[in-house]
C-alpha cells in the first residue's frame, strides 16, 4: 500500500509537514472548498483567500506563485516568440557589424530559445497553468515524445551558449587558433554536433516516461511507473542528465569567462604600457574598445543564463537525490515552480541584451520592425 501511495502525485514529506501545521476545521474547510471554482485558472487565489489562515506560510507562497503563473505565462510566450523571431530575422540579414561566425552562434541561440518557448512554455507550462482547458491532453499518449523534443531543445539552447562562450574565448585569448576555429564553417559543424548529441542524449526519456500527460510539475509532466521512480539505474541516468544540462555548462562558462577576464586584464596593461612608451600619451585604443564590447556582450549573456537557471538546477538535482534515498534535505515545490518561471524568462532576454550592447543591431532591429509598416504604406500609395 505504501508503494502504491507513492505513485500518487503527492509530495509526501511536504504534505506531512503541512498536515501537522494545518488548523483542521473540517466542516468549515469543506464548505470553503466546495465554493471554489476548480475550473477557473485562478483557483489558487481562491484557495488562498478561503483557506489563508489554515495554510502554512510555505503553502501560501506556493499558491501565490501558481496564481501568478496564470497571469505570467501567456504574455511571456507572446514576448518570447516575438523577440526571438525578430532576433533571428535581424541577425540573419548580416548587417549588425558582427562576424559571420558570431552571427551563426547568435542565430542558433535565438532559434534554440524559440523552440524551448514552443515546447516548454506553450505546450507544457501553459497547459499546466490552465489545466481545466487542456484536459483533452490526458487522452493523447504522446507525452514521452514531447519530453524527448523538449529536453533536446533545452540542451541545444544551453549548449549553444557554451559554444558561443568558447568561441569568444578562442577569439580573444588564442590568436594562433583563432584563424582556424573562429570561422563560419566551424561554427556550423559545432552547432550541428550539439544538435545531434542533444537528440541522442535525450532518447532515454522516451523509455523512462510513459506517453500519458499528468499536467503537473513534479518535476515530470508525464506519468511514470513506480519502478522508474524508485530505480537507482534510471535515477542515476536522470541525475547525469541534470548534471550535464545545465551543471557542466555552469562550470565551463564560469571557467572560460575567468580565463578570458584574466587574459584581457594582462593584455590591456601590456598594451597601455606599450602605447604609452611609443606615443607619450594614452589615446583611444580601437582594439581594446572592440574587446570591451565583446566581453560585455559575453558576460551579460553568460550571467543572465547562470542567474536565471540556478534555482531549477539546484531543485532538479536535489529532488532526484531525495527519491534515491538521500532524504536529509528536501526543497519545496515552490522552488521548482519559481525555477521554471526564471528559466523560461532566460529564453526571452538575449534579444534585449543585443539591443542594449550592440548599436548596429539596435539600428537594424528598428528597420526590421518598421519594414512591414513602410511596405504597407507603399502598397497603399501605389
Amino acid at each position: 500500500m505504501g508503494r502504491n501511495l507513492r505513485t500518487i502525485d503527492w509530495n509526501i514529506s511536504t504534505m506531512d509537514r503541512n498536515l501537522r501545521t494545518t488548523d483542521w476545521n473540517i466542516s468549515t474547510m469543506g464548505r470553503n472548498l466546495r465554493t471554489t471554482d476548480w475550473n477557473s485558472p485562478l483557483w489558487p487565489f481562491q484557495v488562498l483567500y478561503l483557506l489563508y489562515d489554515s495554510l502554512a506560510f510555505e503553502d501560501r507562497i506556493l499558491y501565490v506563485i501558481l496564481g501568478l503563473q496564470v497571469i505570467y505565462y501567456p504574455p511571456l510566450a507572446a514576448v518570447g516568440v516575438s523577440v526571438n523571431l525578430l532576433a533571428i530575422v535581424t541577425l540573419s540579414r548580416g548587417k549588425c557589424g558582427l562576424s559571420k561566425c558570431v552571427t551563426r552562434y547568435l542565430v542558433a541561440m535565438a532559434a534554440g530559445d524559440l523552440i524551448v518557448i514552443i515546447f516548454d512554455l506553450i505546450l507544457r507550462q501553459i497547459p499546466i497553468a490552465y489545466e481545466s482547458h487542456f484536459r483533452f491532453l490526458y487522452s493523447i499518449p504522446v507525452c514521452n515524445i514531447h519530453a524527448v523534443l523538449l529536453f533536446a531543445a533545452t540542451d541545444c539552447s544551453v549548449w549553444f551558449t557554451v559554444t558561443f562562450t568558447f568561441d569568444r574565448f578562442v577569439a580573444i585569448c588564442c590568436e594562433k587558433l583563432k584563424t582556424k576555429y573562429c570561422t563560419e564553417r566551424t561554427a556550423a559543424v559545432v552547432l550541428g554536433t550539439v544538435i545531434l548529441l542533444s537528440c541522442l542524449k535525450n532518447i532515454s526519456w522516451y523509455f523512462m516516461l510513459t506517453g500519458w500527460y499528468q499536467l503537473h510539475n513534479t518535476p515530470w509532466f508525464c506519468l511514470l511507473t513506480i519502478s522508474v521512480l524508485e530505480s537507482r539505474v534510471w535515477g542515476v541516468i536522470e541525475l547525469l542528465h541534470y548534471i550535464l544540462t545545465p551543471g557542466v555548462p555552469f562550470v565551463l562558462i564560469l571557467l572560460l569567462n575567468a580565463f578570458t577576464v584574466r587574459f584581457i586584464l594582462v593584455a590591456s596593461r601590456a598594451r597601455r604600457r606599450l602605447r604609452g612608451h611609443s606615443s607619450g600619451e594614452s589615446p583611444r585604443d580601437p582594439e581594446m574598445e572592440s574587446r570591451r564590447k565583446s566581453i560585455i556582450l559575453l558576460f551579460l549573456i553568460s550571467g543572465n543564463f547562470i542567474l536565471l537557471w540556478v534555482l531549477l538546477l539546484v531543485h532538479s538535482i536535489w529532488n532526484r537525490m531525495f527519491y534515491l534515498g538521500f532524504e536529509s534535505v528536501f526543497l519545496s515545490q515552490l522552488i521548482l515552480e519559481l525555477g521554471y518561471m526564471l528559466q523560461l524568462l532566460s529564453c526571452c532576454t538575449n534579444t534585449f541584451i543585443y539591443a542594449v550592447t550592440q548599436t548596429k543591431f539596435r539600428e537594424q532591429l528598428k528597420n526590421v520592425v518598421k519594414y512591414p509598416f513602410i511596405a504597407s504604406v507603399q502598397i497603399i500609395k501605389s
